[in-house]
C-alpha cells in the first residue's frame, strides 16, 4: 500500500464544518466571525510517550485526547486537527485500529481530520488541533489572584501507577490495574469543564507532567504562591480508595507528581465556588478544591489541620532534565 491509499483508505473523511479538508496542500478552516482561533500542537514518540506494543485504538484515543485537553484547558471549542504520523511500515492491523480510536474521539468532540502528512520513520504521531474562542473569554495560566481558591477535576495519580506497573516498580491487584491502565491509555479530555468555567476560572491548565510542576507554571506567571492540602490531593486517586498497601512516598509520587493524567487544575475566586460546583455539574465533571493562592512564590503542602509537610523530591516529569 502506497503513501496516498494509506492515507486515502484510513484518514480521509469528508468535511462539515472546514471549507477543505484532506487532498489539497492546505487545509481551509471556516471560524466564526468575532472568533479568536485557538491552536496546539503534541508529539507522541515510541518508546518515549508509549510501549510500542499498546493497543493501537487507545493510541489514537490518547494521541488525540492530548491535544484536545489543551484546548480544554484554554476554554476553546474543538474546531479541527492535523495529523503527522511517522511509521516504519504499513501495519493494516494497526492502522485500522489507530484510525479508529483516533476518529471515534474526533467524532465525540466535533473536531475534524482536516490534513497532514505521512512519512516512513521511526513511529512518531504529532498533531496539530485547533479550537475557537470569543476574545478575552481564553483561559490563560496568568490570571490567578492571591486568595483564589486551587481546583483539580477528575482524578489525579492512577495513570503514574499503572506505569509503575507494568514497568514492574509496584505490583497491582487484576481489576485495579485495569482501572489505573485506562487511565493511563485512555485519558478523558475535559473539554466540556474548560467551556463551562469560561468566565468563573480566574487561570487553567491541563496536568500532563504532574501537579506540582504544572501548578508551578501558573504560579510563575501570575507572580504567586500556592498552600496545597495534601490529602484533600491524595483523595482524588481512585486506587488509594481501593484499599491498597503502598509506600505514602509512592501515593504522593504518583498523584503530586506523576504526570499523564490530563484532568484540569485551575483557579477561581472563593467567592465563586458555588458556580465552579455548577460549571462541573453541568459537564458532569468531579471537581476538587485543593489549595488557595498565596503570597510570595513556591508551593507549599499541608496536612488536613494546616500543618506544613516536609517537601520531599517528587519531580515532575522534564523530557530534557
Amino acid at each position: 500500500m502506497g503513501e496516498f491509499d494509506l492515507i486515502a483508505r484510513y484518514f480521509t473523511r469528508p468535511v462539515r464544518r472546514a471549507a477543505l479538508g484532506v487532498g489539497d496542500d492546505c487545509a481551509l478552516l471556516r471560524v466564526e466571525a468575532g472568533m479568536q482561533l485557538a491552536v496546539s500542537s503534541d508529539m507522541l514518540v515510541a518508546g518515549r510517550h508509549f510501549f510500542e506494543d499498546v493497543d493501537p485504538r487507545h493510541l489514537g484515543h490518547k494521541s488525540l485526547a492530548v491535544n484536545l485537553s489543551d484546548l480544554a484547558a484554554s476554554g476553546a471549542k474543538p474546531l479541527a486537527f492535523t495529523l503527522a504520523l511517522s511509521l516504519p511500515s504499513v501495519d493494516e492491523h494497526w492502522l485500522q485500529g489507530f484510525s479508529q480510536g483516533l476518529l471515534a474521539l474526533a467524532d465525540q468532540h466535533g473536531c475534524e481530520l482536516v490534513g497532514g502528512d505521512t512519512t516512513q520513520g521511526p513511529l512518531n504521531i504529532c498533531i496539530t488541533i485547533f479550537g475557537e474562542v470569543p476574545p478575552g473569554q481564553a483561559l490563560l495560566r496568568s490570571g490567578a489572584r492571591v486568595g483564589d481558591d486551587i481546583w483539580v477535576s477528575g482524578t489525579l495519580g492512577d495513570a503514574r501507577l499503572a506505569l509503575d506497573a507494568m514497568l514492574g516498580k509496584v505490583h497491582l491487584p487484576p481489576d485495579l490495574f485495569k482501572v489505573a491502565r485506562q487511565r493511563l491509555e485512555c485519558p478523558t479530555p475535559r473539554v466540556a469543564l474548560g467551556l463551562a468555567l469560561r468566565g468563573i476560572a480566574s487561570s487553567a491548565l491541563d496536568v500532563s507532567d504532574g501537579l506540582l510542576g504544572d501548578l508551578s507554571h501558573i504560579l510563575k506567571q501570575s507572580l504567586a504562591g500556592a498552600e496545597i492540602d495534601a490529602e484533600a490531593v491524595l483523595q482524588t486517586m481512585q486506587a488509594r480508595q481501593s484499599g491498597l498497601s503502598l509506600p505514602d512516598d509512592l501515593w504522593c509520587q504518583c498523584v503530586l507528581a506523576g504526570g499523564d493524567d490530563y484532568e484540569l487544575a485551575f483557579t477561581a475566586p472563593a467567592g465563586a465556588r458555588e458556580h465552579v460546583l455548577a460549571a462541573a455539574h453541568s459537564a458532569q465533571t468531579r471537581v476538587t478544591r485543593i489549595g488557595r493562592v498565596t503570597e510570595g512564590q513556591g508551593i507549599r503542602l499541608v496536612d488536613a489541620r494546616g500543618q506544613p509537610l516536609a517537601r520531599q523530591r517528587w519531580n515532575s516529569f522534564d523530557h530534557f532534565a
